[in-house]
């Protein structure tokens, strides 16, 4: 069977630990303010545009990952393909993976072991 070889090329990648770690991510803290009766609410900040909230309907975040043995809370969620917490369409992020930007510009995690074997720095 012919073997082959993976092209080289060079990629961005940004390690991955919560919600804003991603450089585009571009999250503010956000601070609710009732307009009825004027209180402030506890600060938190807005989703990332790349790595967003993990949520599904089936799971309320306290289930257990089975990479990373930590609850589905702490985890991101990459949107690949337009299709929005539904079953397809997109990546689990664990804290510590790799963000990859392809060189067509999408995003997708790749786990720490992996990024080591594969990768180093340019």
């Amino acid at each position: 069977m012919p073997k082959f070889r993976k092209k080289p090329v060079v990629i961005e990648a940004t390690q991955w630990f919560k919600n804003g770690d991603h450089p585009q991510d571009a999250c503010e803290e956000i601070i609710p303010l009732d307009e009825t009766t004027g209180l402030v609410g506890e600060p938190f900040m807005n989703e990332g545009k790349v790595v967003r909230y993990y949520r599904r309907p089936d799971d309320s975040g306290k289930n257990i990952c089975s990479h990373c043995q930590r609850t589905m809370h702490d985890h991101g969620w990459i949107d690949t393909l337009g299709w929005i917490d539904t079953l397809k369409g997109g990546h689990i992020v664990c804290p510590g993976d790799w963000i990859i930007t392809s060189i067509k510009g999408e995003h997708y995690p790749c786990k720490p072991d992996i990024f080591e074997a594969i990768y180093e720095p340019a």
